[in-house]
């Protein structure tokens, strides 16, 4: 089986007509770009990303590496959930650094990760943020093939994210977790074996309405979705989601958006997904 060494390189800037341009971009294999458009109520470029190929399998190696110059707003997204798919022997694993520049916005905001059954996976976020740049980052996790009674039967799992603001470490985790030990807090939150997890941060200048929209969103819980925001220890936050399903995952990152865009006008943006 053919085994995937695949990168994405894209850098977002500025020209003189105000827009935000791809100044320079590469991909390769199973990373593929489609053609960005430019959200002109929002003033922000979206960014498609697509896998053209079954998913992620045994000995693929992702790279990504995305940059946002000084006023310039981009948004990345995908059109599907990556499926990471069982593997006999190996792993699979993914590297992802996003770079914010000071007065610059990128937000990155992918379907859900779903790994199969006897899956091996590791996934290495690293995001710094220059002192007023801001970015919203959300990662989204789904338990498997709930349908085909696949739910928590990963091999290895492994999510690290390392947050910097202008050089300082203000957020590290490692989410390095057996089936059975997510299945205990899909049991304590009541959410039964289709429970799904989700991680947004927002690193973002402080507004007189942080308090305001910090009760909006925790006031999303309930209704199949356990939703709590937590200050980090400088310049943001980190927002935790446990849904029921995927659907309800879905629509409770939409709600925190919609929430969001009131006083981040680049969230307000439409990723353009049917």
């Amino acid at each position: 089986m053919a085994e995937f060494s695949g990168h994405l390189s894209l850098h977002a800037a500025t020209r003189a007509h105000g827009r935000t341009v791809l100044a320079a971009q590469s991909f390769r294999a199973p990373y593929h770009l489609s053609k960005p458009y430019w959200d002109a109520d929002t003033r922000t470029l979206i960014a498609q990303v697509v896998n053209p190929t079954a998913g992620i399998l045994s000995g693929d190696q992702l790279q990504s590496d995305i940059s946002v110059d000084q006023g310039a707003a981009l948004l990345v997204t995908t059109p599907s959930a990556s499926r990471v798919f069982k593997m006999k022997t190996g792993t699979a694993t993914c590297r992802q650094q996003f770079h914010v520049t000071a007065d610059a916005w990128l937000e990155v905001m992918p379907e859900p990760l779903v790994p199969h059954r006897g899956c091996s996976y590791r996934q290495t976020t690293t995001i710094e943020v220059a002192a007023g740049g801001e970015i919203f980052f959300a990662d989204l996790l789904l338990p498997g093939r709930v349908a085909h009674g696949e739910a928590w039967e990963w091999k290895s799992l492994c999510l690290e994210t390392t947050v910097r603001l202008d050089g300082e470490l203000i957020l590290r985790e490692r989410f390095h977790q057996a089936g059975d030990d997510l299945r205990a807090l899909a049991a304590l939150a009541g959410s039964g074996p289709s429970a799904c997890f989700g991680h947004a941060v927002l690193i973002a200048a402080a507004r007189p309405a942080d308090a305001q929209w910090r009760a909006a969103v925790n006031a999303l819980h309930g209704d199949g979705l356990w939703v709590g925001v937590s200050v980090l220890r400088r310049g943001g936050w980190s927002i935790k989601f446990v849904a029921h399903d995927g659907i309800r995952l879905r629509r409770g990152l939409r709600e925190v958006r919609k929430i969001l865009a009131v006083h981040f006008p680049h969230l307000a943006c439409d990723p353009r997904k049917l």
